[in-house]
């Protein structure tokens, strides 16, 4: 029998359940298991099973989805079987340097959102503000004035009608409107629907270390035309990224140090929404994550992971993204086309954080960061071995051969793993996101339609509070509010050490962490290093220099309280913040009619879904895919 959490049943229900015509959902958290092993299952007839043979694929693609061993990304979970909307979540569009490329993206962008996906592009190949235009004898509008269109565009979208659009604007560190890329969301608010992230090269961080100039290239003539200290630009990133969080970095030569393809496609300029799966023009991926909560024996003296039952997952689950590629649908034929070509994969985890709790090591600890190593290490291992396996069975990924892959590396799938944030399917799957530490340990969210605020505790913190008898009330609303355990006389030294949430975990740390698992994952990684609000700018510079340095493929900090919105936030005050009663995961509303807040009086109902704005006192939230 599958039984979900209450928090887990209502994401289900507002995300996942398939609607009657009043909106009311249609079917169970069975039946949305059923739906989608079945519809991921029929691809295995077209490579030539039986239909005895499929129907024991579905059984076992079932068993896995219904016990929150893996999950896929959340458009597979929202239209699988459904015969409409993408299964993806990542895509990646070329964006060239003509009015009708762009107005192609612009339609590709609606195209792909309108059905749920998520959208990176490069601005790099576009010709910098004031450049003369032969064809018409004017003046070209640059870069960033093409983001604002694109942005618009995205904003008349709501993903598959249940999330507003999400994209990723990334431009090289050589485009001579590089410092005004950097500073173009300076103002909370502006191009609210983007993420934005500098490209930086190895030889640019180099010329940060010896203080050197760097040239600016023209991309539209391919000639220098000026120079830029390159320790002064870095400094702006550094400041912005301090200031509220934005830009971040994409080291472009780690990136493309996994590009397979590059003879055949070019280099890999751009990422997904969220930074973590870098792809080429027209490509996309679909994204699913294993539950590493799930494969810890606490039943022994000495806990520990179940290192076959894991196996058997990886396997599973890499089958089952690779049927995802069969069944998808592509929103323009060029998608399709590539995607098709390189057969990428996302394969990642999620419930890091409390695999470590349950086997008592502390987040930040030198032994929680070799676990996190293994762990990839091992899943890269049966993941790569089970690509081969598809391979044998249904044939290498089409743009295998002419990749630089050698004889003996005849994937299926030109990459198999990407570490993503999980914010919705984490919670669907009442879990930690990603390979993040946790975030707090009690929060509160109003559930307005009871009248009530409803208090929730971190499971495994919850049960070791009751066994060593420091549970209360008391202590539950000093967590609630944004306090921390550290705080607290009554808590065990050693209880403190294993719960330290995201904002007690140092930079250095956060960053350790990030690349033990970037060392084994083909793709990148969705990791924000989180910061107090009183770090300061040195703490930071010292974040983006460690990531590069130690082999990370980007980066992206957060300064609480940076910013006067926050998504994900407990209830706190600083110099900068009004207390703020909210708390919601990374791209998840509790539902898409009402905005849980005590931002004022009593809450209110949101004007929209995605972007909610109280009507009292105009305070809102957005929340990205």
């Amino acid at each position: 029998m599958v039984t979900l959490s209450q928090q887990a049943e209502t994401v289900a229900s507002k995300r996942y359940y398939l609607k009657d015509e009043s909106g009311e959902p249609e079917e169970t958290v069975r039946g949305l298991f059923q739906r989608v092993a079945e519809a991921i299952a029929l691809s295995e007839i077209q490579y030539g099973k039986s239909n005895a043979d499929t129907d024991l694929t579905q059984k076992e693609f079932y068993d896995m989805l219904s016990n929150l061993d893996f999950v896929p990304n959340s458009p597979t979970l929202m239209n699988a079987g459904t015969e409409q909307g993408t299964l993806s979540a990542c895509f990646v569009l070329p964006l060239e340097d003509s009015m009708e490329d762009i107005m192609k993206t612009a339609h590709d962008i609606a195209m792909v959102q309108k059905f749920g996906g998520g959208t990176g592009f490069a601005l790099s190949k576009l010709r910098p503000r004031g450049d003369h235009i032969k064809t018409t004898h004017g003046i070209a509008c640059g870069p960033i004035q093409v983001l604002q269109t694109l942005s618009r565009v995205s904003s008349m979208i709501t993903q598959g009608g249940k999330r507003d659009g999400a994209n990723m604007a990334v431009m090289s560190i050589d485009h001579p409107d590089i410092l005004e890329f950097i500073n173009c969301k300076k103002v909370e608010g502006d191009i609210h629907n983007f993420n934005i992230s500098v490209g930086v090269s190895s030889n640019f961080m180099k010329a940060v270390e010896s203080d050197s100039e760097y040239p600016l290239i023209n991309p539209h003539t391919n000639k220098i035309v000026g120079y830029l200290n390159a320790r002064e630009v870095f400094s702006k990133i550094i400041y912005g990224a301090w200031r509220n969080g934005e830009p971040g970095i994409i080291f472009l030569d780690n990136i493309n140090k996994d590009n397979h393809v590059k003879s055949q496609y070019g280099e890999m300029i751009a990422t997904n929404p969220c930074g973590e799966q870098p792809l080429l023009a027209n490509e996309s991926c679909n994204l699913g994550s294993i539950n590493l909560a799930n494969f810890v024996d606490v039943k022994q003296i000495k806990p520990y992971i179940k290192w076959e039952d894991l196996k058997t997952t990886i396997k599973l689950a890499t089958r089952f993204l690779d049927n995802v590629i069969d069944a998808n649908y592509y929103a323009t034929s060029d998608i399709e086309k590539m995607t098709k070509s390189t057969r990428k994969i996302g394969l990642g985890v999620m419930g890091f954080a409390d695999m470590l709790t349950q086997l008592r090591v502390p987040y930040d600890s030198k032994e929680g960061r070799i676990i996190g190593n293994d762990v990839m290490k091992f899943i890269r291992t049966h993941a790569d071995e089970t690509s081969k396996e598809l391979a044998e069975e249904r044939g290498v990924f089409p743009a295998w051969h002419e990749s630089d892959y050698s004889e003996d590396a005849k994937y299926r799938n030109a990459c198999r793993l990407t570490v993503a944030p999980t914010g919705t399917i984490s919670m669907f799957a009442d879990t930690s996101s990603g390979i993040e530490p946790l975030f707090s340990l009690a929060y509160r969210k109003m559930n307005i339609l009871e009248g009530e605020t409803l208090f929730y505790v971190n499971k495994y913190f919850e049960q070791d509070a009751k066994e060593l008898n420091f549970y209360s009330e008391d202590l539950m609303e000093h967590l609630s509010n944004g306090g921390l355990l550290k705080d607290r006389g009554e808590i065990p030294e050693d209880i403190k050490e294993l719960y330290k949430t995201s904002p007690e975990i140092s930079p250095e740390s956060h960053v350790g962490m990030q690349a033990a698992f970037q060392e084994y994952c083909d793709s990148g990684i969705s990791k924000t290093i989180n910061f107090a609000n009183d770090a300061t700018i040195e703490d930071v510079h010292t974040a983006y220099i460690d990531a590069w340095k130690s082999g990370c493929k980007g980066i992206t900090v957060y300064r609480a309280g940076s910013r006067d919105k926050e998504v994900l936030v407990t209830a706190h005050k600083t110099e900068n913040n009004e207390q703020l009663n909210f708390f919601d995961e990374i791209e998840t509303p509790i539902s898409d009619e009402y905005f849980f807040a005590e931002c004022c009086d009593s809450p209110r109902i949101a004007m929209e879904s995605g972007c909610r704005t109280c009507k009292s006192c105009g305070w809102s939230a957005c929340y990205i895919a």
